[in-house]
């Protein structure tokens, strides 16, 4: 009997394959790192040859390490970082230009001049350079655009990317992915004609788009004869790994960036605070389920930020020790708008800034207004879906690379003001898409057998007073609005 479902899970900086039990236990995984491509400010690429051969590599080392053969894959899921773009060649495969990455602020020269209720109406998305359309739009006005209305260059997230590569060409999306691009429309489900042509992006190069949970081909190239049975983007993925499946339940991932979803069930709320409406998943032919979502641009980007350009850290793990050296930030803030600022502000233009600096402060109090950074930006996005749902949360779920910060998680239960619970697998997003995989060839027959798997491992309870707390969000509006001021006048 077939006794695991793998997951491939392509991230913004690594890429690893997990395999997972009928109980929702790791049994193994493998990952890779891939270089982040900075040719400018505001430009950040990956090379998609780079991200393929990865996944080829994890998968075949993760099977060898736990000695096991493709025939013991019931399926694969494939979560992914959503909104990059790859541009590849119709006829050989090969990538066209570099994939340019969510966090990419290269084409926020376009966002001013793009109707941003149309976008909005039919795609639940303000405009920004977050999505996918105006980086398709920038490829194909810097040297695409002839080929792209010939015929010979497609567009895909890398869920198609890897999907066209896995079976040997076939050109698909699911309906999370799709949501993402700023092309699709929310009550078709389909790419709309009109925002096609706002973008002058033309339709031939486009996958089609699926569901989330069905059979699409098999993974020739590295599994021969496993379904590939899922594809859904990370975020989504996390949402369905913490089982958040009925209407008003949300949980938070903290990786790179941070995206707080909810489950809205099969109604769209359109936000009137700085969200987003975007699809949670679908299931075959069933009716879609929607979700708010609000996403941060800087969570553990801060902390690399510390290690990487500031050299404070020897790992991103040193930052709990270092941070854990003062009792507080000191009243320093640290807004890690690096490639600006995403929900609720949608401020494209906005750029890091730490305020409150004095000759006392050290490096453990700019590490420990990091983490706090993480913490206050989350509650942003929390108070603003309190608004837009009417249902203030009660506990937050957590997952994610942050979360084996425990410092940074007590922060976060203070600043919320609610617990925070992190469960026993934390690699959700791996997790959701094998779930995904599993349920559409009946490795798992129901919801109630996820919801069963799901464990707690820790939970952290608030223990600031509501006076130190209101004085907190106080101080971090006041650097949010001393950032923007420079913004202005710069």
């Amino acid at each position: 009997m077939t006794r695991y479902v793998g997951a491939i899970d392509q991230g913004t900086t690594s890429t690893r394959f997990m395999i997972f039990d009928r109980a929702g236990r790791e049994i193994g995984r493998h990952q890779l790192e891939h270089r982040q491509i900075q040719p400018r400010s505001g430009w950040v690429e990956h090379d998609p040859a780079e991200i393929w051969e990865n996944t080829l590599k994890t998968i075949a080392v993760a099977l060898a390490d736990t000695g096991l053969t493709p025939a013991d894959l019931a399926a694969v899921g494939i979560t992914n970082q959503r909104e990059t773009v790859v541009l590849w060649d119709r006829a050989t495969g090969a990538p066209v230009a570099p994939a340019i990455v969510w966090q990419d602020t290269r084409t926020d020269y376009l966002i001013p001049s793009i109707d941003a209720d149309l976008v909005r109406s039919r795609t639940g998305l303000p405009p920004a350079t977050y999505f996918s359309a105006t980086k398709i739009q920038w490829l194909l006005d810097n040297g695409l655009r002839d080929r792209a209305e010939r015929g010979e260059v497609l567009f895909g997230t890398i869920d198609s990317w890897l999907i066209w590569n896995l079976t040997g060409g076939l050109h698909i999306t699911d309906v999370t992915n799709a949501s993402r691009t700023m092309l699709m429309n929310l009550a078709t489900l389909d790419w709309d004609d009109e925002l096609l042509d706002l973008f002058r992006i033309p339709r031939t190069m486009l996958p089609r788009i699926r569901s989330s949970a069905e059979v699409y081909g098999t993974a020739e190239a590295v599994l021969p004869g496993v379904p590939i049975a899922a594809a859904i983007g990370d975020q989504q993925a996390a949402l369905f790994g913490q089982t958040c499946f009925e209407p008003g339940e949300a949980k938070c991932t903290y990786g790179t960036g941070g995206f707080l979803l909810m489950n809205t069930g099969t109604t769209p709320v359109r936000s009137s605070h700085g969200l987003i409406t975007t699809v949670g998943y679908r299931f075959g032919t069933e009716a879609p389920v929607f979700a708010l979502e609000g996403s941060i641009a800087a969570c553990g980007a801060a902390v690399q930020w510390l290690r990487d350009q500031l050299g404070v850290l020897e790992t991103a793990g040193d930052s709990e020790t270092l941070a854990g050296q003062v009792e507080d930030s000191a009243g320093v803030c640290f807004v890690p708008a690096f490639s600006g600022l995403f929900a609720p502000y949608w401020r494209p233009d906005a750029r890091a800034a730490i305020v409150g600096l004095s000759r006392f402060h050290t490096a453990a109090h700019i590490t420990r207004a990091a983490l706090e950074a993480i913490c206050y930006q989350t509650r942003d996005v929390v108070a603003a879906m309190a608004q837009d749902s009417g249902t203030a949360l009660d506990c937050l779920q957590v997952d994610g690379g942050v979360t084996a910060n425990a410092l940074c998680m007590q922060l976060q239960a203070d600043i919320l003001g609610v617990p925070v619970s992190r469960p026993a697998v934390a690699e959700t997003t791996a997790l959701g898409a094998a779930y995904a995989a599993g349920l559409a060839v009946g490795f798992w027959n129901s919801l109630d057998d996820l919801r069963a798997n799901r464990h707690e491992d820790r939970r952290w309870q608030p223990s600031w007073s509501a006076a130190r707390r209101s004085e907190g969000i106080t101080r971090w509006s006041a650097a949010i609005d001393r950032t923007l001021d420079w913004v202005s006048v710069g």
